[in-house]
């Protein structure tokens, strides 16, 4: 698949200041900052219940922090009214914990969902959805049914599908929960090929994947390193 060109972002990608956010039972985030540069991999690690996938959805302005502000792409995130937001959730690529794909389509109408929704012309899908699969080695699953896929697969479709859709960010949701230590490496192995690739400039005129943020809880069975992390699961 051909890496894509971006413009010349020198600030973060993604940037948390002071970020507060709780509910009933008490403050989750308290004050929480950081921030994610061009090409760069952060990977939040933390035991079930500490916040990570909190921390995904209010970068994808799926929720609002009590406090602080929240800027993706040079845009805030956290001030943005609802209109404002359905548009950038269109640049948000997120893959989620368990892959969350549709049990009664094919690999290849998964793959090719937002593309439909999104109007492209049929071709172009055809050949987007076929460079996604073939990018994750799973060219040959395109009329398959999720149910006839391992796990492991199930995930590759899941970041085939986001990468379909050419996003500036992918945010990662523990994609290799629930997996054996062997299959999570080669998902960890996968995400990072694609941020080497996606992190070129290109000539094709389409937005480089720039940044990504990669969540995962602490493993003592999986023993996986990754990004000088050990135990990413």
């Amino acid at each position: 698949m051909t890496p894509h060109s971006e413009e010349n972002h020198t600030g973060a990608v993604v940037a948390f200041t002071n970020v507060k956010i709780g509910f009933e039972e008490g403050d989750v985030l308290r004050g929480v900052s950081f921030e994610v540069m061009p090409r760069e991999t952060l990977v939040l690690l933390g035991e079930t219940g500490t916040g990570k996938t909190l921390t995904l959805k209010l970068a994808a302005g799926l929720l609002r922090p009590n406090q602080g502000k929240i800027e993706v792409l040079g845009q805030e995130v956290s001030s943005m009214q609802e209109q404002e937001l359905l548009t950038y959730r269109r640049q948000v690529g997120f893959v989620f914990q368990e892959g969350a794909l549709f049990d009664s389509m094919t690999v290849g109408e998964n793959v090719a969902y937002r593309l439909r929704e999104d109007r492209l012309d049929e071709d172009e899908i055809e050949s987007r959805v076929q460079e996604s699969l073939r990018f994750v080695e799973l060219e040959h699953t395109g009329e398959m049914l999720p149910s006839e896929l391992s796990g492991g697969m199930r995930r590759r479709v899941s970041i085939a599908r986001t990468l379909a859709t050419r996003p500036p960010i992918v945010l990662y949701d523990s994609p290799t929960a629930g997996l054996d230590p062997v299959t999570a490496q080669t998902i960890i192995t996968l995400i990072l090929q694609l941020r080497d690739v996606f992190g070129c400039n290109g000539h094709n005129g389409h937005a480089s994947i720039t940044g990504w943020i990669w969540i995962g809880e602490i493993s003592i069975r999986s023993g996986v390193e990754a990004g000088g992390a050990a135990g990413v699961e």
